[in-house]
């Protein structure tokens, strides 16, 4: 475990956010960590991460612990390694060293968490093991965390509320992040020369983030089939003509992510129709960017995506209407299926766990529309919150030689023109930006994204 060196200015950010949390709820919460899962056997465990809920309270990627939290005031549940750690580990942080950095107003062993359940709200954990725990501490039925009920509805709530808007110590972790991941991409870039296969760039990304002693946010996808929108295959060879996309986001050993995808060509030149779609999804990214500021409907940005992509289509004869009407009938969805972007934090879908209670205003509900079903994020932005913008443009196979769909659009493209560009599979472009009180700020601006520059680092 990585402790901030700056102790006490962790201290002091996480205490004032338990002060936040206890203005908005009057009873008590237990937050759980988690505990490492067995990849085959018990000893070989894939690397552990905390509940993202716990992380924003504890501040640490502590273990098998749990924080108590009331009136302003924390409570460490945990218990010291066992002696034969030594061998294995080495020295590990004790309870009470911990309970000190955090600022934790007590510590406690874990046995002695049961006595101090009683009416404490919780939110699920994604682990198991833990769950089973959470339901016999606190002796009741613990739902799942996009279904809480009850106090723990009032207390996901209240976290949500919290969350959505970062502090500045967040915001120093996620700039990190996003610098790292900056990095990460321009090194992949000019490492596409002289690799033979999608695994290569991988590598060569990932060794960045590996290097700044970070982890990946989520699982990278660097692949030439950028139509397979989360692609984890890493084995095609790299050939004269294709495009590689790559959504590859740094996380800091707090918790904090990043989240970033860039296309390219493997030659290191966009031939004329991928040029001619890049820039239609280019427009698309800039435009929404530019809109970005508080009190603005982020469902808003997607339409002006989805309105932004149609006209462009038009403009190259492969679809044929009215952009306004084409968005209305979902026709742009055809090639931009998924919502323009999502909240970014501690998770890289932040509070994603909660289903759409954070996602979504209270009070809407998820559309059923083609062009709308997958919207992430339907709320007003609001000054420090941190968000992705992420048009794209796909050629998905099981869309467009869909039965219903090539009939019900069958006057709305031009099939013959869209074959013209068979060379671009997919194309995406995506920036961290946070919501200012006047405007946008891009975290990631130091990643070019127009043509020239991305040819010359690829070049």
């Amino acid at each position: 475990m990585q402790i901030s060196s700056n102790q006490t200015s962790l201290s002091k950010t996480l205490h004032n956010r338990r002060k936040k949390l206890a203005n908005l709820i009057n009873f008590p919460a237990i937050l759980w960590s988690g505990s490492r899962s067995s990849r085959n056997f018990p000893a070989n465990t894939f690397p552990f991460r905390p509940s993202s809920h716990f992380l924003y309270f504890a501040g640490l990627p502590i273990e098998d612990a749990a924080i108590r939290l009331e009136a302003g005031k924390l409570e460490l549940f945990m218990d010291n390694p066992p002696p034969s750690n030594l061998l294995w580990h080495g020295e590990i942080p004790t309870r009470d060293s911990l309970a000190e950095i955090i600022g934790a107003d007590a510590a406690f062993p874990m046995k002695e968490l049961k006595s101090y359940a009683a009416n404490a709200a919780t939110i699920s954990v994604q682990n198991p093991t833990t769950k089973i725990t959470q339901s016999q501490i606190l002796n009741r039925d613990i739902f799942p965390s996009n279904k809480p009920q009850e106090i723990d509805l009032e207390l996901t709530k209240a976290i949500i509320s919290l969350r959505l808007s970062h502090d500045d110590t967040a915001l120093t972790e996620i700039k990190q992040a996003a610098a790292v991941t900056v990095e990460a991409h321009k090194v992949g870039m000019a490492a596409t020369k002289n690799a033979k296969f999608e695994a290569n760039i991988r590598a060569a990304m990932e060794s960045i983030i590996i290097s700044h002693n970070m982890t990946c946010a989520y699982s990278s996808i660097v692949t030439v089939h950028g139509e397979v929108l989360h692609n984890e295959q890493y084995y095609h060879p790299l050939q004269t003509g294709d495009l590689l996309l790559a959504d590859v986001g740094a996380e800091t050993t707090l918790g904090w992510a990043s989240d970033v995808t860039r296309t390219w060509p493997v030659s290191g030149k966009f031939s004329p129709t991928q040029r001619d779609i890049y820039d239609v999804v280019l427009a698309a990214h800039d435009e929404c960017i530019a809109q970005i500021k508080p009190d603005v409907e982020y469902i808003n940005i997607h339409l002006l995506a989805a309105k932004i992509i149609a006209e462009g289509l038009v403009n190259l004869g492969i679809l044929k209407g009215k952009p306004e009407d084409l968005v209305e009938m979902d026709a742009h969805a055809l090639f931009f299926p998924h919502g323009v972007g999502h909240i970014l934090g501690l998770d890289v879908h932040d509070m994603e766990d909660l289903g759409d209670l954070a996602g979504y205003e209270m009070g809407r509900e998820r559309s059923s529309r083609f062009g709308l079903g997958f919207l992430r994020l339907n709320r007003p932005l609001i000054p420090g919150m941190l968000v992705t913008i992420e048009p794209g443009f796909y050629q998905v196979p099981g869309i467009l030689n869909n039965k219903e769909m090539r009939q019900k659009y069958q006057n709305i493209v031009n099939w013959e023109k869209l074959e013209y560009f068979s060379d671009v599979r997919g194309i995406r472009i995506e920036d961290d930006v946070l919501v200012r009180a006047k405007g946008a700020e891009i975290l990631t601006q130091e990643l070019p994204s127009d043509i020239d520059a991305i040819e010359k680092l690829v070049g």
